[in-house]
C-alpha cells in the first residue's frame, strides 16, 4: 500500500471531528485524501459524530465477514472502519480516521505507513464540551476526563491544540495533510 493511514485520536469532546471535518471541507475535493466514516452501535444524532450506525446483531455480522479493516469496543458501544479504505491507501491516498487511542498498536502492525495526530485541549474546554453534547451524564465527564491512555502512542504522535478557535487547530491539521499528501494549496 502506497498511502498513508492519518489516525486523528484523543479524548472525546477534544473537537476531533470537528477537525476533520474542517479538513475534508479544504482538502476532499483533491482527490488525495479520503476520510473515513466509522461504523459505531449507536444511531446517529444531529450534531453528534458523523458515523454510519449498525445494531449489535448486524456489526457482528460485518466484522464475521470481513467488512472492517479494523474494529474495536470502547464505552460500551462497538466501533469498526470499513475495509474499502484499503482501496484508497492502495491508491496512494492518505486515509483519515478517527480512532481510539487503545488501538493505535494493532493500527500500526497493520499499516506501517500510520501517522497519529493526537489532539489536545484544556480539560475545562474538554468538560464544557462533553457537557453540551447531552451524551454524558454529570458522573460520566469526570470519568472521560481522567481516562488516560496515552501511554500507547508512539513517540512520533504528532499533538495538535484544539483548546481555542476551530480555524487555528484546523489549519494545523490542514497543514499536515497536505505535507502528507505533497498537496500545495492556493
Amino acid at each position: 500500500m502506497n498511502g498513508t493511514f492519518v489516525a486523528v485520536v484523543g479524548p472525546s469532546g477534544v473537537g476531533k471531528d470537528s477537525l476533520i471535518a474542517f479538513a475534508r471541507a479544504r482538502l476532499e475535493a483533491s482527490g488525495r485524501v479520503a476520510f473515513v466514516k466509522r461504523v459505531v452501535t449507536r444511531e446517529a444524532h444531529g450534531g453528534s459524530e458523523d458515523h454510519d450506525s449498525m445494531d449489535g446483531q448486524a456489526f457482528a455480522a460485518a466484522e464475521a465477514a470481513g467488512q472492517f479493516a479494523l474494529n474495536w469496543d470502547a464505552h460500551g458501544l462497538r466501533y469498526g472502519l470499513p475495509i474499502a479504505l484499503e482501496h484508497d491507501l492502495a491508491a496512494g491516498k492518505a486515509v483519515v480516521a478517527n480512532l481510539s487511542r487503545a488501538v493505535i498498536p494493532a493500527l500500526m502492525q497493520r499499516y506501517p505507513e500510520t501517522v497519529v495526530v493526537s489532539v489536545i485541549a484544556d480539560r475545562d474546554v474538554i468538560a464544557q464540551r462533553l457537557a453540551s453534547r447531552g451524551r454524558e451524564t454529570g458522573e460520566s465527564i469526570p470519568r472521560r476526563l481522567d481516562r488516560s491512555v496515552g501511554d500507547r502512542l508512539p513517540a512520533s504522535t504528532i499533538r495538535i491544540d484544539n483548546s481555542g478557535e476551530l480555524e487555528v487547530a484546523g489549519e494545523q491539521f490542514v497543514q499536515l495533510l497536505q505535507d502528507v499528501t505533497g498537496l500545495v494549496q492556493p
